[in-house]
């Protein structure tokens, strides 16, 4: 074997097309770009979302709505919950952590208590918020309301 020998194995090489490299290839004249227009020209890019001159998508779909970047998001839980969970375990303290061993959160949100029920338990109750109703409930029945 010698160096003027070597030669790619079989069907690792394609033929390359010469474009643009006068008549006689068979590929010159508008050396397969069709006739004028953007895509015929040097230097052409397609911008991102073009469509041919249609209105793009990002255009025509209707944006309405307001999203404020300071919401926080609190995830319910009801008085009634609340009562079936001190009876349950015989709870006098329910925390978070207590109601993430119940499945009733997943830990990671916020958590609210809303006055949805009826609280009989004296519970002493942690939690990120309260509704007025809430708190109101928990003091009329003995219970202490904690904010986090």
């Amino acid at each position: 074997m010698k160096l003027n020998n070597l030669k790619p194995a079989e069907g690792a090489t394609h033929s390359r097309r010469r474009i643009g490299r006068g008549p006689g290839s068979g590929l010159g004249g508008t050396s397969t770009r069709g006739h004028k227009g953007a895509k015929a020209r040097s230097g052409y890019k397609r911008k991102i979302g073009f469509e041919g001159g249609q209105m793009p998508l990002q255009r025509r779909v209707p944006k309405f709505g307001f999203q404020n970047i300071n919401h926080k998001e609190y995830f319910a839980v009801n008085l009634s919950t609340l009562q079936s969970l001190a009876e349950s375990k015989n709870l006098e303290k329910i925390t978070i952590a207590d109601l993430v061993a119940a499945g009733l959160t997943n830990g990671k949100k916020l958590v609210k208590i809303l006055g949805n029920g009826e609280l009989k338990a004296k519970v002493e109750v942690e939690a990120n918020a309260f509704s007025k109703t809430a708190e109101e409930a928990i003091v009329a029945a003995g219970g202490k309301a904690t904010k986090i």
